[in-house]
């Protein structure tokens, strides 16, 4: 997979994107990371890449321009990218998209920051909005590690076991099942008797019964309005 990631902040990212499953992804060949300050496609002395909003309001919104000199020289130099634009907006993301997203060959990421975007930057390319959900970060670098890394992670050959990524929470809509190593006790508090029992049969059977009842618990619980507060 060949990403590319628009930032103002490249520096601030570029660590993690080196360390665990994303620089494995990299040395083995399965991943490419661009990192591409748009504030180089500015063609003013001062580099602006933000401006108040038309009509007034609070704070400064991203400038179509260098954006769009950003995406195009990239598409120019290395071909069409499915382009994810990170903001409130978007869909809530999820396991089943992060494996959609795995299969693809380039991924283009765009990170706002500031007020948002001019609406413009949207309406001129084929963009997928996406939303970790309902609050509000300052910026989308953090959100693009996150899709980013839950899709690479998906991508055979990257993780040392390729059932760890069947296996686990979300695939097949539920949640994964308590895991237990080595004290077989821990002040006071002991491994299942059914995990040592050696009899696989049962073990699969206790483990899916614990992903069962705690996806139905957390369930239950969004369901649940929050507590209203307390005016008194």
């Amino acid at each position: 997979m060949h990403s590319a990631i628009l930032t103002l902040f490249p520096e601030a990212i570029r660590p993690y994107l080196d360390e665990s499953i994303l620089g494995i992804a990299q040395s083995q060949g399965n991943l490419r990371v661009d990192l591409v300050d748009f504030r180089n496609y500015t063609l003013d002395p001062h580099r602006t890449v933000d401006d108040r909003p038309f009509g007034g309001g609070p704070g400064m919104v991203l400038k179509p321009e260098p954006i769009f000199a950003a995406v195009e020289d990239l598409e120019r130099t290395h071909g069409a990218f499915h382009k994810i634009l990170l903001c409130p907006r978007g869909r809530t993301f999820g396991q089943a998209r992060a494996r959609e997203l795995s299969r693809m060959e380039r991924l283009l990421f765009l990170c706002g920051r500031y007020e948002g975007y001019d609406e413009r930057i949207r309406a001129g390319f084929a963009w997928e909005e996406i939303s970790l959900g309902d609050f509000v970060l300052a910026g989308g670098e953090l959100a693009a590690m996150v899709v980013l890394e839950a899709a690479v992670r998906l991508i055979p050959g990257v993780l040392g076991c390729a059932e760890s990524a069947v296996l686990e929470s979300f695939e097949g809509e539920l949640l994964d099942y308590p895991l237990y190593t080595r004290p077989r006790e821990f002040r006071g508090m002991p491994v299942p008797d059914v995990l040592m029992s050696g009899d696989h049969k049962a073990v699969a059977r206790w483990r899916l019964e614990q992903a069962r009842t705690l996806t139905a618990h957390k369930r239950e619980q969004a369901q649940v309005p929050p507590a209203a507060p307390d005016t008194h």
